[in-house]
């Protein structure tokens, strides 16, 4: 009796647990068998698609009869042997080395030439099946992603509403941390590890009930799904959901500057209250705290020679924010500017709504001359991604300024609260903690450099435009430090003559507006502020705005 391995299998776990295939398939091998006086001296067993070569299990088998340990394999239909044409080659290279080959619920055999050709003729039907099956599954993918439908399940912090195609809905537990996730993460207080440990504290499970993983996380921040897109990574295609957004795209934005700065991911390794916030001028390598004789060092190592003790780090930072002087007299005129402005923008409110419309309407005439330049083959399909995916961004962004519902009123708000944070930005450094300072100096400051034992803080914006304004309005003719370091005469009341060909007395920074009437009163420097308030919504304006616990 010839001996022979038996062999059964199905696609996916699925099928082993909903169904009775393996039952099925070991019945009608057992029948052929015993019929066709066969003796199965083992049986194997897999669950994997027989698309794509490189099952463990087949390949087991293949061995085994290359190295005689049966002679001969049955398999229920050529279907479950193969779906791919290096599969069936290996079969019939088996079938040319002398090891029978037989297929129970098909009359087939590869000994004679009639039923090998039968049999191959069946091998690329099966083939075949699974290309169609393949080309209808991407027609469904392409009709899901161009309906706004994410045609796979849904990220964590979404519900899955079900089969039909229906959008995904933001899970009412699971939204909120996620939403948290990305806020803490982009306050530049956490690291992947560290914020896993905090929303793990928090309730934040991952879709099998467990601890999110740091790759896992990363995953989560990357993922442009949060802010009403769809990436599709196959093929690196960015298409526009339809489902709500759960976070706005300036918070995405900030996380995704954060991720792609590693040097953010170490900035709570050491206990110095400056560790990483300043930077050496000569190499651009964050300075490092370190102890000697009772004293705290911040040093570069890349750089022996930049070296300062925190005492100068303390005092260059009281400098700068003793700049930020705004008397009662100067607080009650910029209160009184405040009012008027906040009055004027409720009225243009309605136009600057009609100006974004028309933006979206010229962004899509550029995303259908996009999509038309690609079917005329002007463009390559990378280039076409491209810049359709910038164009997505854009649309997002408009939409979101669009429906963003903020009121002139609460615009002031945060304006008053600017101009409140830097009436106190001293008096509140001196109060705070370590940790408070790091924050509050975050806020306050942009540039902060060390070359060799002078120590340059400089004011972000708005800051820097208030810190010129009491000098300029009181004429005294001081020289005082500007962003790009250099000394600025000041007058009252009209340009300096180094300003004169720029129109201002600070230069223009890649991270801020530049200011172009410094000398103005202060309606024209409060209406410069307004405009930035209302481009950059997510960044805080006071530091009671970032809360440590959400």
């Amino acid at each position: 009796m010839k001996q022979c391995f038996a062999y059964i299998r199905v696609s996916h776990p699925k099928q082993e647990e909903a169904s009775a295939s393996f039952t099925e398939q070991h019945s009608a091998i057992s029948r052929y068998a015993k019929r066709e006086g066969l003796d199965i001296i083992e049986w194997f067993q897999e669950v994997q698609t027989a698309a794509k070569r490189g099952r463990p299990v087949f390949a087991k088998v293949v061995k085994l009869l290359r190295g005689g340990k049966a002679q001969g394999l049955i398999m229920h239909k050529i279907d479950r042997s193969s779906r791919n044409y290096y599969d069936w080659a290996e079969i019939s290279e088996l079938a040319d080395g002398g090891v029978s080959i037989h297929f129970a619920n098909e009359n087939l055999e590869l000994g004679s030439r009639g039923r090998r050709l039968m049999a191959d003729i069946q091998a690329v039907f099966a083939t075949d099946y699974i290309r169609n099956l393949r080309e209808e599954i991407h027609k469904g993918i392409n009709g899901r992603l161009t309906e706004g439908l994410l045609p796979w399940a849904a990220p964590l912090g979404y519900i899955n509403p079900g089969r039909g195609g229906k959008k995904k809905t933001i899970c009412p537990v699971k939204g909120p941390l996620v939403r948290q996730a990305f806020e803490l993460y982009g306050s530049g207080r956490y690291t992947l590890r560290t914020l896993c440990d905090e929303l793990y504290r928090r309730g934040l499970r991952n879709q099998r009930g467990g601890r999110l993983t740091v790759s896992g996380l990363a995953t989560l921040l990357n993922n442009p799904f949060f802010i009403g897109l769809m990436l599709y990574k196959k093929r690196g295609e960015l298409h526009k959901g339809a489902h709500e957004a759960l976070i706005p795209k300036a918070l995405f934005d900030r996380v995704q500057r954060r991720l792609h700065d590693k040097a953010q991911q170490a900035i709570k390794k050491h206990v110095f209250i400056y560790r990483r916030m300043f930077r050496c001028a000569r190499c651009g390598f964050s300075l490092i705290g370190e102890r000697q004789k009772g004293h705290a060092y911040y040093r570069c190592h890349s750089c022996s020679r930049t070296c300062v003790r925190e005492e100068a780090l303390e005092g260059a930072i009281r400098e700068a924010l003793a700049s930020l002087r705004i008397s009662p007299e100067q607080r009650k005129s910029f209160d009184a500017a405040v009012t008027d402005l906040v009055g004027e923008h409720e009225g243009k409110e309605e136009e600057v709504r009609e100006a974004l419309k028309r933006e979206l309407t010229s962004l899509q005439t550029r995303q259908d001359r996009l999509v038309d330049a690609y079917l005329e083959g002007a463009l390559d399909k990378e280039t076409f991604e491209s810049r359709k995916t910038r164009l997505l961004f854009e649309r997002r962004d408009l939409e979101e300024r669009l429906a963003d519902d903020t009121s002139a009123a609460e615009y002031g708000q945060r304006l008053s609260e600017i101009l409140e944070l830097a009436s106190t930005a001293l008096l509140s450094h001196e109060m705070a903690t370590g940790e408070e300072r790091r924050e509050h100096l975050e806020i306050l400051t942009s540039n902060r450099k060390v070359e060799d034992k002078n120590v340059e803080v400089e004011l972000a914006f708005p800051f820097s435009l208030l810190a010129h304004l009491p000098k300029i309005q009181s004429g005294a003719r001081k020289r005082v430090r500007s962003r790009s370091g250099t000394n600025l005469p000041e007058a009252s009341g009209a340009r300096s003559r180094d300003s004169s060909r720029s129109g201002t007395n600070l230069p223009e920074s890649a991270d801020t507006p530049p200011l172009a009437h410094p000398v103005s009163g202060p309606r024209h420097i409060l209406e410069e502020i307004y405009d930035w308030i209302r481009k950059n919504p997510e960044v805080p304006t006071s530091v009671l705005g970032t809360s440590r616990d959400c």
